[in-house]
């Protein structure tokens, strides 16, 4: 008997949905465009013009997923705000190193692709770009069957910024003396959700109905704070010795990836407020405080360090941007076998 053809739909790619996908992003996509774009979504490879008011353009790359908050997406049908996690992960550890993000990357993979799933996914991404300023110029949908259960896709970014070569921040001109100050996270973000999950496994049914004033799965689902803007005006105006995005490792494991050997951070745990969604895991998961800080944000998602006299300056101008900036802790000479960040 002649064998019955097969086609690749047959074997679990939808070639139709991935174009109408393609369809569905593009004009997502032309909210994010801004100038250095030559080319974007729909070509084999993006192209992109270095802008020409960079002198000596030194660019700086950063690449990021989700992580396991997609659980919670996947189990609570949220899939319209972890695209801004994913593109808050790249740009604010690009904005670190005082670059300005100019373009970003997606890649979502799955094993069968639903368009409104994805659409809402990209959506979220394109709103991230935005809020960063840059370009969404390409990316990648690969729909694999057999590589992951129904309902269920992975993430992952990429982003490229600039910055001029003689203004980049490495943290080398911190010294004893300079101010610390922590911008407030707009939650959890997006790391420990492994240990969040475990919490809210172990609450079964004793959840709280809000958190911070606001539906308790709104605030566990609380996109990443995305900080570009604000400081990269800021960089115009003040000079910033260095700058820490705070993800995996909380504040005690980033702050010290950006001082001077030498060098200790004294934090002043009052000195900011905690969001609730912290207190309800901490007690509810009976998390011992080291390990909050060495887990969580804390409710501060993004620290810099400036001279004394600059930080009353750098206070002002990031609160007139709408953030909310606090004096949290103070940098000093570090003894011997001392801890790099310590919080008193």
């Amino acid at each position: 008997m002649p064998k019955t053809s097969l086609t690749y739909r047959d074997a679990g790619v939808d070639i139709d949905a991935g174009d109408a996908l393609v369809d569905a992003i593009k004009p997502l996509a032309a909210r994010t465009m801004r100038e250095g774009v030559l080319a974007g979504i729909g070509g084999f490879g993006a192209l992109f013009e270095v802008p020409k008011r960079y002198r000596e353009p030194v660019l700086v790359s950063g690449t990021d997923g989700v992580g396991t908050k997609l659980r919670l997406a996947f189990e609570w049908n949220r899939h319209d705000t972890v695209g801004i996690d994913l593109v808050a992960m790249s740009v604010n550890d690009v904005l670190v190193q005082g670059a300005e993000p100019l373009f970003f990357l997606d890649y979502f993979a799955c094993g069968k692709l639903e368009v409104g799933v994805a659409a809402q996914v990209v959506g979220g991404i394109a709103q991230g770009c935005e809020q960063a300023g840059c370009a969404l110029i390409g990316g990648e949908t690969a729909e694999m069957p057999g590589m992951y259960p129904a309902g269920e896709y992975d993430l992952a970014g990429f982003c490229v910024g600039a910055a001029e070569k003689s203004r980049l921040i490495s943290g080398q001109n911190v010294q004893a003396g300079d101010v610390v100050l922590g911008l407030a996270s707009s939650g959890v973000h997006s790391n420990g959700y492994s240990l969040v999950r475990k919490v809210i496994e172990r609450a079964d049914g004793r959840l709280p109905q809000r958190l911070d004033g606001r539906p308790f799965r709104d605030m566990v689902m609380m996109p990443t704070r995305i900080y570009c803007k604000p400081v990269l005006a800021l960089l115009q105006a003040v000079d910033v010795k260095a700058m820490a995005h705070i993800t995996g490792g909380g504040l005690v494991e980033n702050i010290p990836r950006v001082l001077p050997e030498g060098l200790q951070c004294v934090l002043e745990r009052k000195a900011w407020r905690q969001p609730e969604v912290f207190d309800w895991l901490q007690q509810e998961g009976g998390i011992p405080e080291a390990e909050m800080l060495r887990t969580f944000n804390c409710g501060i998602g993004y620290v810099l360090v400036v001279a004394p006299a600059d930080a009353g300056a750098a206070m002002q101008h990031l609160q007139a941007a709408g953030e909310a900036c606090t004096r949290i802790g103070v940098i000093q000479q570090r003894a011997d076998g001392a801890a790099a960040v310590v919080v008193a």
